[in-house]
């Protein structure tokens, strides 16, 4: 299992269109993914789990991912939520 965690930061934190470009990146790869916020848990690959973990600028978020490519999969999706979406 690889874990990180992750400062978000754009504007509008994990909301609509970011979380869609999260979620399709999280497809993209072959391990599980699940993202934590305090005590919650949702599945990366699902918009409706990522949407209501409420994910706001500024909150910590860890991304784990367990699989054949989970750096990989960890390693992109830190880099998409650190670089804001390019907002």
């Amino acid at each position: 299992m690889t874990t990180r965690t992750v400062t978000i930061q754009n504007n509008v934190g994990l909301h609509a269109r970011p979380a869609t470009f999260f979620i399709q990146k999280a497809n993209s790869y072959r391990s599980t993914i699940v993202i934590e916020k305090g005590n919650r848990r949702a599945n990366a690959k699902s918009l409706l789990g990522v949407l209501s973990m409420g994910i706001e600028k500024g909150q910590d978020i860890v991304v784990r991912a367990e699989g054949v490519d989970e750096a990989d999969a960890v390693e992109g999706l830190a880099s998409l939520l650190l670089n804001g979406f390019n907002d």
